[in-house]
């Protein structure tokens, strides 16, 4: 049917290179499967109905005939499979086998070291669930399509689906997208039902649109993380690193996703030195194929798992060494006077004061009188712990977009942006900023974005990359806004362009008090050209050389929580989380806190609650809000959020990201929290989720011993 129609498989842009440089295995994905099924979730076939109810009735008619085959669904198991393959050009399921940074080095590092550390972790599936589930209508008229979906970024989906799925020049679909509720990254790729959308419309001649059931997201939206992963630590005398090594894991399901193999490797492999000084690093990730649900980004895209991994191994060696948490990080943390600092492995961090992260951190959470906290609480029969967690992250380094900004004789500004929202309130963000640098009121601005039509390019939003640039684009095409006036306003006052200043909405005569509202020479722009006083902005990454990785910033911060379990019913319960973060210069704190407290949710969700559970012959058992659970609202504490305000000196404007940080980090600080409070048990090594029940079992292992 796709084949006959033009139409070519969905391709995976992210795809990388095995260590000896020859290609990922990358097999087809079509939009309905072709011959074989690969998970449960898999479309084989395609209704056009009038109804709802008509398309399930005509459902249930349809009758296809499977023949079992055994499943590979195990991520550790996976690559010891020689016999059950998800792909026959994949042997021992392997898609690719990535690595990164010096293995000699490392290897010699670990041959001297006095203290070698070892830890395996596991880093749980999830389904990821924003409050709208995935949607959309296509219409096709004239032989041009249109295409309203519910996406991240329109330009993406629009490109893809032009030149990789149903071959059309880009002129030919319009993709657009309104309000979304909730992205995270699930809804930043291109799906089978986008393509079978706009195949349906040009066959039927009708509009049709389609939005999933919840159930139907469980198995059709990428899911997420999903690592099995070695880790060995070796430190000097003096506690010290000296080296580290990594060996995940990483399941990508029944197909590579969009950017599936990019997330375990570039992603996360490159933060793994996060706010250390470790003077070398080696890296391995092995993607395995299986017959589960394809993963991609997910909040915080690969960076969440070395996070996890690291401050994990971090907290083990502690505990074998006899320091503190505290004690063993203050030993290596990089020094804010060696910024800017190049990593064992890709990066080179701008800026940022570690320790202070963490006294601040510490001093809010009132850890000086812990100890007496955790005498009370063993008392009432209950274990008290206190989880550290530093963090790092490297947003998106990728500055694909601008800004057109429109100032019209009626009294109107418009902001045209390629970075598209999602709720994190760009709008708001946006519109601040130029009602500042144009002396405007904010209600007289109107952010468009979401429509390739309108909005000339934008790779939408995803890895906190959206302020980092959009800012210093919209702060340029204000400032080209105000030269462009001033030229207009000079020869309306016949004075030179020198003579000429800008400032609270007005163009002003220095020395007097002669002036033209900014609407005014707007206007005058339109009646002498027919024209629009407009201007565009894009981000100019720094060009001093000092900071090599221009366009990435580096948010960072340290994660406080205090946990306790109830000994009787292993119910663990936070008591109390502090998040000091370095954002750089704040634009919006009330975005900011937002941003925060959301992904701290999601983190304590995945260490709380969260698993994505199949059984061997690939069924998905927690396919529905019965089985799988998120976090509620007494799931979760009354977050206290304090700012380290470190400007970013490679960013025009010293601003750094920050919507992925509490997801990064949030998880390793609940584990740890745990992890200290059952060690006064006897246990010491749990993974998540922290179910009671899975508390509770090794509470009653460790007496048992």
């Amino acid at each position: 049917m796709y084949r006959a129609a033009g139409h070519r498989p969905i391709p995976c842009p992210g795809k990388v290179n095995n260590v000896d440089g020859s290609p990922s295995v990358d097999p087809p994905r079509w939009p309905l499967a072709i011959d074989r099924v690969r998970h449960v979730g898999d479309g084989v076939a395609v209704i056009v109905a009038e109804s709802m109810e008509e398309a399930l009735d005509a459902a249930e008619r349809v009758s296809i005939v499977y023949e079992p085959v055994p499943a590979v669904v195990g991520t550790g198991s996976a690559l010891d499979s020689v016999e059950r393959l998800v792909w026959e050009e994949a042997p021992q399921n392997l898609a690719f086998h990535w690595e990164l940074g010096n293995e000699a080095l490392t290897n010699d590092a670990f041959l001297t070291a006095p203290h070698i550390i070892r830890l395996d972790v596991i880093n749980n599936r999830l389904v990821v669930n924003p409050i709208e589930t995935r949607g959309a209508a296509a219409t096709y008229v004239d032989g041009r399509y249109c295409l309203h979906v519910a996406s991240q970024g329109v330009h993406l989906i629009r490109d893809m689906l032009c030149d990789d799925v149903i071959n059309v020049p880009r002129d030919n679909l319009r993709v657009i997208t309104l309000d979304v509720g909730g992205g995270f990254g699930v809804k930043y790729f291109v799906y089978p039902e986008y393509a079978l959308l706009l195949w349906a419309t040009r066959i039927v001649g009708r509009p049709v649109k389609w939005i999933a059931s919840r159930s139907e997201s469980f198995l059709s939206d990428v899911q997420a993380r999903d690592h099995v992963t070695h880790l060995e630590l070796a430190l000097d005398e003096e506690a010290r690193f000296v080296g580290l090594r990594a060996s995940s894991i990483a399941n990508m399901g029944a197909y590579l996703s969009n950017w599936a193999p990019h997330i375990p490797t570039e992603a996360s492999a490159a933060i793994y030195s996060s706010v250390y000084s470790i003077p070398t690093i080696h890296v391995k990730v092995r993607g395995v194929f299986t017959n589960t649900v394809p993963v991609d980004a997910y909040r915080g895209a690969g960076q969440p798992e070395a996070i996890y991994a690291l401050e994990r191994i971090i907290g083990k060696a502690a505990r074998e060494l006899g320091l503190t948490d505290t004690e063993i990080r203050r030993r290596n943390y990089i020094s804010s006077e060696r910024m800017p600092y190049r990593t064992a492995l890709t990066h080179t961090y701008d800026s940022g004061d570690f320790m202070s992260n963490m006294e601040k951190a510490l001093q809010i959470a009132e850890v000086g009188t812990f100890e007496s906290r955790r005498a009370e609480a063993h008392a009432e029969n209950y274990l008290l712990g206190l989880g550290i967690a530093p963090y790092i992250e490297a947003t998106d380094g990728v500055p694909d977009g601008e800004v057109d900004i429109t100032v019209s004789g009626d009294g109107k500004v418009t902001i045209i942006s390629g970075w598209q929202s999602t709720g994190q309130g760009h709008e708001t963000a946006f519109s601040q900023m130029v009602a500042q640098q144009l002396g405007v009121a904010i209600g007289a601005i109107e952010v468009i974005q979401g429509d390739s039509q309108k909005v000339f390019s934008g790779r939408g939003t995803g890895g906190s990359r959206s302020l980092v640039f959009a800012t210093s684009a919209l702060v340029a095409a204000s400032a080209s806004i105000i030269e462009k006036g001033t030229v207009i306003a000079s020869d309306l006052l016949e004075v030179a362009e020198n003579d000429v200043s800008y400032s609270e909405g007005s163009f002003q005569v220095v020395g007097t008090d002669v002036k033209l509202e900014l609407f005014e020479v707007a206007l005058e722009a339109e009646r002498r050209s027919g024209g629009k006083l407009a201007a565009n902005g894009v981000f100019v990454p720094d060009q001093s050389g000092a900071y090599p990785d221009a366009g990435t910033s580096f948010p960072n911060g340290c994660h406080v929580c205090e946990l306790s379990i109830d000994m009787e019913t292993g119910q663990p319960k936070i008591i109390r989380y502090v998040a000091v973060n370095d954002f750089g210069i704040l634009v919006n704190p009330m975005l900011v806190l937002g941003q925060v407290h959301g992904g701290v949710a999601q983190g304590i969700g995945q260490a709380f609650c969260e698993n994505t559970v199949y059984d061997d012959t690939g069924q998905l058992l927690t396919g529905s809000f019965m089985d799988y659970c998120i976090p509620r609202a007494d799931d979760l504490p009354s977050v206290s959020v304090s700012f380290n305000e470190l400007p970013s000196p490679a960013h025009p404007l010293g601003i750094k990201g920050c919507g992925e940080s509490g997801a990064i980090v949030g998880p390793v600080a609940v584990m740890n929290a745990a992890l200290d409070a059952l060690s006064l048990v006897g246990v010491d090594d749990i993974e998540m989720p922290l179910s009671s029940e899975r508390i509770w079992r090794a509470i009653q292992s460790a007496k048992a011993l």
